[in-house]
Order: structure tokens, then sequence, then C-alpha cells
């Protein structure tokens, strides 16, 4: 595992900083509710993401039962529009916590689980990492441990780009032109995932 730590540890940042719908949601989240209200969403992301990567082994699952990845695609993508729904409709928080709310921890926590990039990244890192009669739970451990600390890296710079965009716009009309380019994105995502 030794050898391979440099490319694992380039593999997970390059699939953490790339756009994706944690990275959309949590830009959104930062820019309408600001960083600290974000915490729960960037958590959850976090935790639901190495629950995904421990509890997989995704390329022998999806091997052993192909149907699951077209439920959890369509029940993905779903979900993914109802989130971009929800992301076009945020208005700027109040001092009274105004009418919307962030994603919850448990929300964001769930919502690994039918990420359809969540899922590309943790079956691949788990494929090209794992050796063949390794010491498989060393091996997972090390590589849940490198895509944690890349998604939480990732996820934090996002959300702290969405905080400075939100205080950028200061219209309530340009919040909400960026929210609802927010929500474009990740409907795209989902369209991406069909094509």
């Amino acid at each position: 595992m030794r050898e391979t730590l440099p490319a694992l540890i380039a593999f997970a940042a390059a699939m953490s900083f790339t756009p994706g719908p944690n990275n959309t949601l949590v830009t959104a989240s930062g820019a309408s509710f600001g960083f600290r209200r974000s915490l729960p969403l960037l958590l959850g992301v976090v935790l639901g993401f190495a629950l995904m990567v421990v509890g997989l082994g995704a390329a022998r699952l999806f091997q052993a039962l192909p149907v699951l990845h077209e439920i959890l695609k369509v029940a993905g993508s779903i979900y993914l529009l109802w989130l971009a729904w929800r992301i076009a409709r945020a208005g700027r928080s109040g001092p009274a916590g105004g009418r919307a709310r962030p994603i919850s921890f448990v929300e964001a926590t769930a919502f690994q689980w039918i990420n359809p990039k969540g899922w590309v990244f943790a079956a691949g890192a788990l494929s090209a990492f794992t050796t063949v009669g390794g010491d498989l739970v060393g091996e997972v451990t090390v590589i849940t441990v490198v895509l944690a600390v890349a998604c939480l890296a990732g996820i934090t710079t996002w959300c702290a780009f969405g905080v400075a965009i939100g205080r950028l716009l200061t219209s309530d009309r340009a919040l909400a032109a960026f929210n609802w380019s927010m929500a474009g994105l990740l409907a795209l995502s989902v369209a991406a995932a069909f094509v």
C-alpha cells in the first residue's frame, strides 16, 4: 500500500475537488446559509461517504447484483432533482433563520448512498488500490481515511467558495440567480448519468 499511496492521494484529490453533486450542494449552502449553518451538511457528506467506502466493496457488490446499479442510478437521480429544486428555491438566511434551511446531517449522510459520483469515486478507489491476497482490512482502512480527508478538504473549500460568493451577491435577486444556476448544474449532473 505504501507504494501506491501517492497515487491514491492524487486520485482522491482529483475526485474531491472537481465539480459534482456534493460540491454543488455545499457551494449553494455556503452562499445561502453561511459556513457555520452548513457544517452539518459537510459532516454528513464526509461520514456518509466514509461509511459507503467501508461498507461497500462496490465493485464486488455491483458484480453480484448488477440491477442494484440501475436502482441506485434512478433513485439517486430523483433525489438529485429534488435537491436541485430545494437549491433553486433557497433564499437568503435571515436573522430569524429564514424560511429555508440547509440540508441536514442525516440527509447528507443518506444522500451519499445514492450519489452517482460517490459510487464511482469509491468503486474506483477500491478497485484500483486493493490487492488480490493483500490485507483487505488494512487497505480499505487506508483508502477510507485518505478519501474521507480529501472529501472534507474538497467540500470545505467549495463551501468557503460559496460563502465568498454569497457575500458578493448582495441582492436577493442575484442570490436567486446563483441558486438557480447551481440547481441547473445539479440537474445536468443527473442528465450526464444517463448519457
